[in-house]
């Protein structure tokens, strides 16, 4: 798996950026590639993006959700991935967006791509695209406030 790490200080309060990323089916208005995200459920999301040229599907469950703070996720069937968002208040209109993605690059274009940075490029523009979407509008287009608390393992299991 590779894992990648971006940040990107937004002009919004937390919450306004917070509640904007629980959008998942706003997602390809600011992410190259991705050409659908369904939200099935609270916790589940089926996403259609092109890859490398190739068209990639896969779903997704929430694993935590933290109001303000965090939303964390892994695909549960297709193209391997994972990672965290979070959410820092650096001032009452400034928020700090930390993503960390991981992901199972497959096949010869994905693997050269991921040698040569392209994941982390596309992932930083995504994030910049994000903060142009939410500054320009000033307000999220909607909002989605409730938990999802991280599953802990059984104790003997």
């Amino acid at each position: 798996m590779a894992t990648v790490e971006k940040s990107i200080d937004v002009n919004v309060p937390v919450s306004t950026a917070y509640n904007q990323w629980t959008q998942f089916e706003d997602f390809p208005k600011f992410m190259e590639g991705i050409k659908e995200v369904r939200q099935l459920d609270e916790t589940h999301l089926r996403w259609v993006a092109e890859i490398a040229g190739k068209t990639k599907e896969w779903d997704a469950e929430i694993t935590e959700q933290v109001p303000d703070m965090r939303i964390a996720w892994r695909s549960i069937a297709g193209a391997p991935n994972g990672g965290v968002v979070t959410f820092h208040r650096i001032s009452d209109d400034t928020t700090r967006i930390m993503l960390q993605i991981e992901y199972d690059p497959e096949g010869i274009a994905e693997n050269v791509g991921d040698a040569v940075g392209v994941v982390s490029r596309r992932i930083q523009a995504d994030l910049e695209r994000f903060k142009e979407f939410i500054e320009t509008r000033g307000q999220e287009t909607g909002a989605w406030r409730g938990a999802v608390e991280q599953e802990r393992p059984q104790p003997g299991v």
